[in-house]
């Protein structure tokens, strides 16, 4: 740890080192965070890009009192650490330590838990808004980056911006990067308007603001006509946002914190809400990161000396054969494309968009947008591959709805990160897909147990012509040899596959990967004489009817899925069972017991351990097995 870092327990102990003192502190706190994070994993690159814009913000504003919104809030590490969470860091990430982003029951510093981009501009302005409504003059700032500018939900707080009628800063920190290489129009606008400066031009722009910002007794109105005068060009954001009556101011150097320090001084007195541009570099003070700061936007652990990853799986993850499969089917199909919302990647696409290009979409981070454009693909008969986490996914779901199953079309969702995915915990868990997707008309619902399950599953969603939504998790694929290739028949729509043999009283019925956790689980008890079947669903929708004939044949089936309880597979399966009781049911009954995520968010920890929490890791499944 620094020197000057060992003598920061909050952001009041700030106000006593000068201007030099704090680039050094900013150093420190790099070398901090590179060091945690080659231990626990993170979000390494953007913490590194906005250590000396975090401290500035902390060094003019008091936000105990002051509201601080942040927008992808994996960039707050600095923000935890000024704010008394310093020597929590060995924890970060980890189970019942600190949380990957903002969180309120850490800290009175954190407004809300942020795990998803465009929220920090609406958020803040509610509450620029409540404080409108109070009559407090407390400051609210937003802070903006990687590229969540582009998001639908930032546009429309930005152009309801004209509501709020007091201080209110929106810093827009713009380091050309979302999660991978920045897409779209106002990305591009916001790179050519960086490539037209100098560092010398970004000093001099800071002092021009410096010199019109309005002083006590000074107007708005006439500070800002002599600041748009003086500093207008050709190239200027400020066309884009003073268009919709939005005070715009930069771009400026979001390294110099100094100058920053000044800024917000001034900004902090203004009397409506306004845009300052920042440029920072992502990576900064890290030589791997800033050359590669897609490979370390989020990374587990590595070797700080040269940036290699020190943990390595023996097995492929599903991601990737994801990646390899929806080439060697793209290879045969011409009429495949591929969609992403900056998550290249993170979802396996590296490989199609390198072989081909013209048929790979990256919309930035905007995935109704992303849905919606694979339903106008599909309606030119072409076959749309939608490649979202199962947890930002759930931001399209009125696009699903209106534009892709009310149309019967045919567009495949590949969704990645479904079920618990570890250390980023609940913001980023995906255990509500089952339950936002089954509910809809005109489109299946896949779960495949390993990779060739992931891979067949592709293959008869590609050519199915039918919306068919396949979910996996960020883990590592099961080992083949334990469902075997002569329990891998083709995949017929809404039919199961028995693995263990039925011909007993309780049967497991999972769904998707966990499907390798109930066989060891029947393997453990078979060996402790206890026989228990198990059936490989595939389908959570539709169903299939042999699955719920179990449960008429009096036998206990036990259902098993990374997922929610509610509104899951095994919701389904009762609502089955019932809708056939409706129609006269069987001559004996069984029973029927839900394993999943209960009625709760599940805290950051290994995938392992969530499992075990949710009750579906071999052992505790045998557990539940033995009890009956």
């Amino acid at each position: 740890m620094g020197i000057l870092l060992d003598k920061i327990n909050s952001p009041f102990d700030l106000r006593g080192l000068s201007v030099d003192d704090l680039g050094v502190l900013a150093e420190e706190i790099r070398d901090h965070i590179t060091h945690s994070v080659s231990v626990t994993g993170g979000h390494l690159a953007s913490n590194l890009g906005v250590v000396d814009l975090t401290i500035a913000l902390h060094y003019v504003f008091d936000f105990k009192r002051d509201k601080l919104l942040w927008d992808v809030g994996h960039q707050c590490y600095a923000h935890k650490i000024l704010t008394g969470r310093r020597d929590d860091f060995a924890g970060l990430r980890q189970q019942d330590g600190l949380s990957g982003f903002p969180n309120p029951e850490e800290s009175e510093y954190d407004i809300f838990s942020v795990g998803h981009a465009g929220t920090s501009i609406p958020t803040a302005l509610g509450m620029a808004l409540g404080g409108q409504q109070k009559g407090t003059d407390e400051s609210v700032v937003a802070l903006v980056g990687d590229a969540s500018i582009v998001n639908g939900v930032s546009f429309e707080a930005l152009n309801n911006l004209g509501l709020a009628k007091r201080q209110m800063l929106i810093v827009l920190n713009d380091n050309s990067m979302a999660i991978d290489v920045t897409e779209g129009a106002v990305a591009k606008f916001l790179s050519k308007v960086r490539l037209s400066h100098t560092y010398e031009d970004l000093r001099r722009r800071t002092d021009k603001i410096l010199e019109h910002l309005p002083v006590i007794g000074k107007k708005m109105e006439g500070a800002l006509h002599g600041f748009t005068r003086t500093l207008r060009m050709a190239i200027t954001p400020s066309r884009l946002f003073e268009s919709m009556n939005i005070p715009y101011f930069g771009p400026v150097d979001g390294h110099d914190i100094g100058s920053l320090i000044k800024l917000f001084k001034g900004f902090k007195d203004l009397d409506r809400p306004a845009i300052l541009h920042v440029y920072t570099r992502k990576g900064k003070g890290f030589l791997p990161a800033d050359d590669n700061p897609s490979k370390f936007h989020s990374t587990g652990p590595f070797d700080k000396k040269d940036g290699n990853g020190l943990m390595k799986s023996g097995n492929k993850t599903f991601t990737q054969v994801f990646g390899e499969t929806v080439v060697e089917l793209a290879e045969k199909d011409e009429r495949i494309v591929a969609i992403t919302a900056a998550m290249t990647d993170g979802t396996g696409l590296g490989g199609f968009r390198e072989k081909f290009p013209e048929r790979y979409y990256d919309v930035g981070i905007a995935e109704s947008i992303g849905v919606d454009i694979a339903a106008g693909l599909a309606k030119q008969g072409l076959k749309p591959v939608v490649c979202i986490y199962s947890t930002f996914l759930q931001r399209g779901f009125d696009q699903i709805f209106q534009e892709v199953s009310l149309q019967g079309l045919g567009v495949v969702f590949c969704i990645d990160r479904s079920g618990v995915v570890g250390n980023d915990g609940p913001t980023h868990h995906g255990l509500l897909d089952i339950g936002y997707l089954r509910c809809l008309p005109n489109l299946e619902v896949i779960a495949p147990a390993d990779a060739g399950e992931l891979k067949a599953a592709l293959a008869y969603a590609t050519a199915s012509g039918k919306a068919v939504a396949i979910r996996y998790p960020k883990d590592a694929v099961a080992d083949a040899d334990m469902i075997g290739d002569d329990k891998r028949p083709a995949f017929v729509s809404g039919k199961s596959v028995v693995l263990r043999d039925t011909d007993c009283d309780v049967v497991l019925a999972a769904c998707g990967c966990i499907v390798s956790e109930a066989l060891t689980a029947a393997d453990k008890l078979a060996e402790e004489g206890l026989k228990v079947g198990v059936v490989n669903a595939r389908f959570a929708k539709p169903l299939d009817a042999e699955i719920v004939s179990l449960f008429f044949a009096g036998k206990m089936i036990i259902t098993v899925e990374d997922h929610s309880v509610a509104c899951g597979f095994g919701s389904a399966v009762m609502e089955a069972i019932a809708a056939k009781t409706q129609q006269g049911g069987g001559e004996k009954n069984g029973k029927v017991i839900c394993l999943g995520a209960g009625d709760e968010f599940i805290k950051a920890a290994k995938r392992s351990v969530q499992l075990d929490m949710m009750g579906i890791s071999a052992e505790r499944i045998a557990e539940v097995v033995r009890k009956l």
